[in-house]
């Protein structure tokens, strides 16, 4: 289902996708992005979608099936516990889920460990989800867990923020 403010153009802008990069999505819900991501990155590249929900990862999988997409892989787990080695992606994307974590802060040492240095984090938020993350609060906590800010699109209500490792 479409987000109003945090839009797959929006995404691509602030993520700023490379051919062959490996990129880390976190909840990827029905695959609203992910195949978007995909794309960007091209058939060199790997999208690993990570959710706890193994319902999610199948509708993704399917999806990507569906639509002779084979460069996502997915793996279930708890983002808090990571199952990648240090410094293994270029990208991270989470997208209206940090507040679905219950420890959001540990997840972002975890997405910071995995993050290869230089590599991005990008965070959409909208307003209206019943866990928002204000940009302050995701700023503070980020920070916290050794990323810094390096960019920023959309309103205080829906937005997508980039930080780096």
């Amino acid at each position: 289902m479409p987000h109003p403010g945090i839009t797959r153009g929006r995404l691509r802008d602030v993520l700023a996708p490379a051919g062959g990069e490996r990129v880390l999505e976190i909840g990827p819900g029905t695959g609203y992005y992910t195949l978007d991501l995909a794309e960007w990155i091209g058939p060199e590249g790997t999208v690993e979608i990570f959710d706890l929900q193994q319902e999610m990862l199948d509708h993704t999988m399917g999806r990507a099936r569906e639509r002779g997409v084979t460069n996502v892989s997915a793996s279930r787990g708890d983002a808090t516990e990571l199952p990648y080695e240090d410094d293994s992606f270029d990208a991270a994307v989470l997208t209206a889920v940090l507040g679905e974590i219950p420890d959001g802060d540990a997840a972002l040492a975890e997405i910071r460990r995995v993050l290869k240095p230089g590599g991005r984090l990008v965070v959409g938020e909208l307003f209206g989800d019943p866990h928002f993350t204000t940009h302050a609060s995701l700023r503070r906590r980020s920070e916290a867990a050794g990323l810094t800010p390096d960019g920023r699109s959309g309103s205080w209500f829906a937005y997508f923020a980039r930080f780096r490792a």
